[in-house]
């Protein structure tokens, strides 16, 4: 593709990186194919092809307009079409890119502006978030159905095992879910002390900076990034051996740290550490297999469907690891029909676009509940969230399989 960036951002950072993204796509189309919006709207500009385009034109000088915004929110940023794309364009950086330049050319209207700003005050900030999810727990019966599907049932964490290692790895425990989903870390602390390594927490540490980043905040974002980096490193100095990542959604992001503050003197080289260190749990639990076979073989029963997040299996490129861990333990889990396809979920997506992540939720159920399982098994917090909220069949992080099993 041909292109000709106009003066305010040609010569910057983010015009140089969105010059060659541009460059290298072909226009061919295959996006399409597994775009989850395009699929439901069968609009050009609700799908890849059509989005690349008119980031082209803003990046270029044409004025962005109300239209142009819409179709670049809908976009679910799943990154199915990088998995399909035959030329290797990176169009999640694209978008990120592009979704900025109109976000500032374009004002949203009042409302927008106030569920935007909550959602990036609130959501990173445990300190307010965990208190409102435990007010919203214990009144969850009279609570609006939209606001009980954004409210899951209550359940204990556990106790959190309190054996010394000379093997440590460090977890990143996230924002939302300590307060939404607390027994998933403490799952994967029992399953990483009975295989002999002591999973610490850096109790300063927040946000991974995917909230306020992908709601077009960047500043808020890269802040979020670095106040981690502060807080992990004296960890990475003891010698940690991998960073930890129990959602997806915040190892995708995690992983990006050192392109995202590349051009930050004092953060770069610490950045990209911290990246070449964060690993999915999926990652790690394999190093374990022959350890935990005997323990757990035959003692998870039941039929098993893993739904792969969007951010596990075309943001991070990771496939057929959830499966193979849970399959060399003996679990009968298969995936569903176009096992590709997002959830809806998306991060805030399903908060911002109802209509169509519930499209997509419930496109997703009738495939998952096809299979007859007995449980659902996915391994990002709003997945798991999203999922859960239309359907009575018990949704569940995988480790908390291995876990039981243990117990």
């Amino acid at each position: 593709m041909q292109t000709q960036l106009a003066d305010f951002i040609k010569d910057t950072p983010e015009g140089q990186e969105a010059d060659a993204i541009l460059r290298a796509c072909v226009h061919c189309g295959f996006c399409t194919a597994t775009c989850p919006t395009y699929q439901l709207l069968g609009d050009e500009l609700d799908g890849p092809r059509g989005r690349i385009y008119l980031i082209k034109q803003v990046l270029e000088g044409k004025k962005a307009t109300v239209a142009t915004q819409t179709h670049l929110d809908r976009c679910l940023t799943c990154r199915n079409c990088e998995t399909t794309c035959p030329s290797g364009v990176q169009y999640g950086r694209l978008v990120d890119i592009g979704r900025k330049v109109v976000e500032d050319q374009v004002p949203r209207p009042l409302q927008q502006r106030l569920v935007r700003g909550l959602l990036k005050e609130a959501l990173p900030r445990k300190w307010l978030f965990t208190p409102a999810m435990k007010a919203g727990q214990l009144m969850r019966p009279l609570l609006p159905k939209a606001l009980q599907n954004k409210v899951p049932v209550a359940h204990a964490a556990g106790r959190w095992p309190t054996r010394q290692h000379a093997r440590k790895m460090l977890l990143l425990d996230g924002c939302v879910q300590p307060a939404m989903a607390p027994n998933i870390n403490a799952a994967t602390a029992r399953v990483l002390d009975a295989v002999g390594v002591q999973l610490v927490v850096a109790p300063k540490a927040g946000c991974c900076g995917a909230i306020r980043y992908h709601l077009n905040d960047h500043d808020g974002g890269l802040d979020d990034m670095r106040h981690n980096i502060h807080a992990w490193w004296p960890h990475v100095e003891a010698g940690v051996e991998a960073i930890v990542m129990t959602a997806s959604g915040c190892g995708v992001t995690v992983k990006e740290y050192g392109h995202l503050l590349a051009r930050d003197p004092a953060y770069a080289a610490k950045a990209a550490r911290i990246s070449a260190l964060t690993r999915d749990l999926s990652e790690i639990i394999p190093d374990f297999d022959g350890e935990l076979q005997s323990r757990l073989r035959g003692k998870v029963g039941g039929r098993v469907v893993y739904h792969p997040p969007c951010t596990l299996q075309h943001g991070q490129q990771i496939r057929g690891k959830v499966e193979a861990v849970l399959r060399n333990a003996g679990v009968d889990v298969e995936l569903c029909n176009d096992s590709h396809m997002c959830c809806g979920s998306a991060g805030t997506y399903s908060v911002l676009q109802p209509a169509l992540s519930y499209q997509l939720r419930d496109n997703k159920l009738a495939n998952l509940e096809a299979t007859k399982p007995d449980t659902i098994v996915s391994a990002n917090i709003g997945c798991l969230t999203h999922l859960q909220s239309g359907t009575q069949t018990p949704v569940r992080h995988w480790i908390e399989l291995l876990d039981d099993a243990l117990k």
